[in-house]
């Protein structure tokens, strides 16, 4: 089932997320449909945060992304990227490489918006999988630089937090424009909540 992505402007993007203690039948669905709503909105990644859920899942598929490459190990065995896609992550923390690298980023939530962005080259990510096994990914590339983007938004972290200042000045009339465009959404929602509870 296809979910409402957050926009900007809603304050559940800045919430940190809660740890998921059981991993059942709820938290299941609730990735399948992040994954179904990831495709139909073609990213590269989504976090629970972004469908209005503060909890510490997120979902990633960088298979279609054939220009910016990615290498992955999986429980110390190397793993073609691409066939390990889409990924799961439930509760997952990242250790950061020292080597950076600027690249460009989108975000779901926000549209149209894109910005130069420094991450780390490699991470080490250590979470949960769907069955609640332990998982340990060594990646690099594209995939390192989407995980530490859907890590953030479990963290209430955004990606607008790690421009400099002068992009995010330059991007300022854009951040306004969907912050009251969000806003005035969610007012008209909690007015209509309202009526239908009278």
């Amino acid at each position: 089932m296809k979910l409402e992505i957050v926009q900007y402007g809603d304050p559940v993007l800045r919430a940190k997320g809660n740890r998921i203690e059981r991993i059942d039948d709820r938290i299941r669905e609730l990735a399948q449909n992040m994954i179904e709503t990831m495709h139909v909105a073609n990213g590269v990644g989504l976090a629970a945060q972004q469908v209005g859920k503060p909890v510490q899942l997120t979902v990633l598929d960088v298979s279609q992304v054939e220009d910016r490459p990615s290498t992955m190990k999986l429980n110390g065995q190397d793993v073609d990227p691409v066939s390990a896609m889409p990924l799961v992550l439930i509760n997952p923390s990242v250790a950061l490489g020292n080597e950076t690298d600027t690249g460009t980023e989108g975000c779901l939530s926000f549209p149209e918006i894109t910005g130069e962005i420094s991450r780390s080259k490699s991470i080490v990510v250590h979470g949960q999988d769907l069955e609640g096994n332990a998982i340990e990914i060594q990646t690099t590339g594209f995939l390192a630089r989407a995980i530490q983007h859907e890590v953030d938004h479990l963290n209430g972290v955004l990606f607008i937090d790690r421009m400099s200042s002068a992009a995010k000045m330059s991007l300022s009339s854009s951040l306004k424009r969907l912050q009251k465009e969000t806003q005035r959404g969610l007012k008209h929602r909690q007015r209509a909540t309202a009526e239908t509870t009278l």
